[in-house]
């Protein structure tokens, strides 16, 4: 380990917390600050790049893949690095917040590998963010068992899932720590935390420090995450290579830069996973203005759609053509009370899995830990005894970057019951986020943020489009929250009131909900800190 003394001038700005101390550090906070010195500039420089690009595909610019890296797809000698210890056989991954309760439920689940997401499946207030990483360090040191009031007993197995970590996105900041008067990015935050305390520690165990990148949009953010692993390993002592990250394809621009994003990371990468809801909340984004890419009721927009489909194919195609795993669409079906639904729900987890598998996919993710088994089933029935199918390039598939966001044949108006459920869900979300809460089980399935920001998109294109009335949506809003009032008080029903409608009501539409509500309603410091 290489951290100096520290210099580097950081500010705690959240308040203290149970055991905070064993996280923050000076050490951790110097090897922080070290990683906002060396890479917060490139980040700033990365999301003005985006904006470049989607002002530029908004005004027409031709979508496409990009000639400036043709080289890199047509060399056919390049591979990724050979799968980590831990991550060989990967056909059930399960994905959810760090809470300590579910990274027991997650690692005794059967699945081969759990992501902690501290992206969509994790509400960024300063104690679940800095209680994550205690999780994780505590899980690691086996010492996280607990009972709680009621009696429940949390206890860590034998048989644990190989962890992986999401930290958020590039686009968030961490309000709660400053460095020279900044907020930290917050990427940094949950990489940084995590791999000064556990990449060792991982690495004793047998596995070694795993991550999970959310929302990347081009090969320069592939590459700005390699540098840092690289950078990280060097300070710390810990062997180049060591560092393993698979990326999901969250955004139109990655699809088209697949191959890229593996290239740049390829020695550093443990392949693609695919997306549904972000995939269609980038797709509006980008294109939403346009009434050629008006999307029907988000529940009727299935992985078989032709044109995410495409996106499968050629996410198969390209990870298994260069070594690396492809994992499928993570199912966020919950289990039921009631049996009837309850099948159903493994029914149709049980034919989107199989169907994964049957396509190439080397293993898939699940939301709930009841749907490691009916996933599990289905990818052994197509590998068998082998760990993953890499050996299955897909030669026949041939997709166009015009196939990747090509809605024509899935385009339709929305139904009255999708509006109201788009509404719903995402005032519901919206509540349980400004809550402290992640995750939220909402119509049979896990909402996360990505379940909100589609919904609320999706309202979004319907108003400007004129499919749905602006009266229709008010009705509908201020009905829900009717409702909300017997469980929340009237500040709370104004909130989230005024965070719907800035966020969907207006004519520009934000990018992301959680970078404005974060600022306005989830940074609390202690009294005299400003």
């Amino acid at each position: 380990m290489t951290i100096s003394a520290p210099t580097v001038r950081a500010r705690v700005l959240g308040a203290p917390g149970h055991r905070h101390d064993e996280i923050l550090t000076p050490e951790a906070l110097e090897f922080l600050g070290l990683l906002v010195d060396e890479f917060g500039d490139r980040r700033l420089h990365i999301l003005r790049e985006r904006k470049r690009v989607a002002s530029r595909l908004a005004s027409g610019s031709p979508f496409g893949f990009s000639v400036a890296t043709a080289a890199i797809r047509a060399d056919g000698s390049w591979k990724v690095a050979s799968p980590a210890p831990g991550l060989t056989d990967r056909r059930v991954e399960i994905a959810g917040p760090p809470d300590r309760a579910t990274t027991v439920d997650a690692l005794n689940s059967g699945a081969q590998v759990w992501t902690a997401d501290f992206e969509d499946a994790t509400s960024p207030t300063w104690d679940n963010i800095v209680g994550g990483q205690l999780s994780l360090l505590d899980a690691i040191e086996r010492r996280i068992d607990f009972t709680t009031p009621e009696g429940k007993r949390y206890r860590l197995g034998q048989q644990l899932a190989t962890i992986a970590v999401r930290p958020r996105g590039w686009h968030l900041t961490e309000e709660h720590l400053e460095f020279d008067g900044r907020p930290a990015p917050a990427s940094l935050v949950d990489f940084g935390l995590y791999f000064f305390h556990c990449a060792q520690r991982q690495i004793d165990a047998g596995h070694g420090p795993y991550f999970c990148l959310p929302k990347l949009e081009s090969r320069d953010e592939a590459r700005l995450w390699n540098d840092i692993f690289v950078f990280a390993q060097e300070r710390l002592g810990i062997p180049r290579g060591t560092v393993r990250a698979g990326v999901l394809i969250e955004t139109i621009t990655a699809a088209v830069a697949m191959e890229e994003i593996l290239y740049e990371l390829r020695e550093h990468s443990s392949g693609l996973t695919a997306s549904r809801w972000d995939y269609l909340f980038s797709l509006i984004k980008t294109f939403g203005h346009r009434t050629d890419f008006l999307l029907p009721d988000r529940a009727k927009v299935t992985m078989t759609a032709p044109f995410l489909r495409a996106c499968t194919e050629l996410l198969v195609h390209t990870c298994h053509k260069r070594g690396a795993h492809a994992i499928g669409v993570l199912a966020a079906q919950l289990p039921g009370q009631d049996a009837d639904a309850h099948r159903a729900a493994l029914a149709t987890v049980r034919l989107d899995k199989e169907r994964e598998a049957e396509d190439g996919f080397d293993g898939s993710s699940v939301a709930h830990p009841a749907l490691v088994t009916v996933c599990r089933e289905a990818f052994d029935g197509v590998l068998g005894a082998r760990p993953h199918q890499i050996e299955r390039t897909r030669g026949d598939v041939e997709v166009t970057a015009a196939q990747l966001v090509s809605v024509r044949r899935t385009s339709a108006p929305p139904t009255p019951e999708g509006v109201r459920t788009n509404v719903v869900v995402a005032l519901r979300y919206f509540a349980a986020w400004l809550d402290g809460r992640g995750t939220v089980a909402l119509d049979g399935l896990m909402a996360d943020a990505a379940t909100a920001e589609i919904a609320r998109v999706q309202i979004w294109q319907w108003l400007r489009h004129r499919v749905v009335e602006r009266p229709t949506v008010l009705k509908l809003i201020e009905d829900e929250l009717a409702c909300l009032e017997a469980e929340l008080p009237r500040a709370a029903i104004n909130s989230l009131r005024e965070l719907f409608e800035r966020t969907s009501l207006d004519a520009e539409l934000p990018d992301f909900f959680t970078t404005d509500a974060y600022s306005r309603h989830l940074v609390h410091r202690p009294e005299g800190q400003s």
